[in-house]
């Protein structure tokens, strides 16, 4: 049984368009992006997870910080199969779904697609990155190429240097990318980039 906590779009009914994963960022939690659920969408289904790493009563991380933008692999392949988990049982077995992540929380929806790409419908990173261990299907996607949108401020000096060159090398090979930078944003998101990603969503879900 799934161990993660979730905030829940219960008035909107599951679609064969898929449900959005909102993935917060390394020291937050489940309502931090609960709010961008319905500004990205009006009609998709959505949920809001907390990551299963407490590091205090209100904050929470998917993989701990040990080496900025190089993250352990199995740290973050344990909060990949907790995602799966919590997807599988409360979502179903075959559900789809659209993985919206923030900063880490942006490296883990990348993480669900490279893992088990035909249950993803569509990615949206948000200033986060790819880790740099291979994964099993990364082959299958060079030739699938699924949709991919990655955002992030022009002025974001949180994310690695070299997190940022490796996903710059990494998306544009194994997706059909969107990729977005803004000026004069840092570690965050703005108006701008969620009209885009609602763009980019109702183009891709409709």
């Amino acid at each position: 049984m799934s161990t993660l906590t979730a905030v829940r779009a219960h008035d909107r009914a599951t679609t064969a368009a898929g449900t959005v994963l909102l993935l917060h960022g390394f020291g937050s939690h489940e309502h931090d992006l609960a709010g961008l659920g319905d500004l990205v969408s009006d009609t998709l289904p959505w949920v809001s997870l907390r990551a299963p790493l407490a590091l205090s009563p209100r904050g929470f991380a998917w993989f701990p910080v040990v080496t900025p933008g190089s993250p352990d692999p199995a740290s973050v392949a344990t909060a990949t199969d907790a995602i799966w988990a919590w997807v599988d049982e409360y979502l179903g077995a075959d559900a789809p779904v659209i993985p919206l992540g923030f900063s880490q929380g942006g490296l883990m929806a990348t993480q669900l697609l490279r893992t088990r790409p035909d249950r993803v419908r569509a990615t949206v990173v948000l200033g986060g990155f790819v880790q740099a261990a291979e994964q099993p299907v990364d082959e299958e996607l060079a030739r699938s190429r699924p949709p991919v949108f990655w955002g992030r401020g022009a002025d974001d000096h949180v994310i690695a240097e070299h997190a940022i060159d490796r996903t710059t090398q990494w998306l544009p090979a194994h997706s059909t990318l969107v990729e977005k930078v803004y000026p004069g944003l840092g570690h965050g998101i703005d108006g701008r980039e969620l009209a885009d990603v609602r763009a980019f969503l109702a183009e891709r879900t409709s």
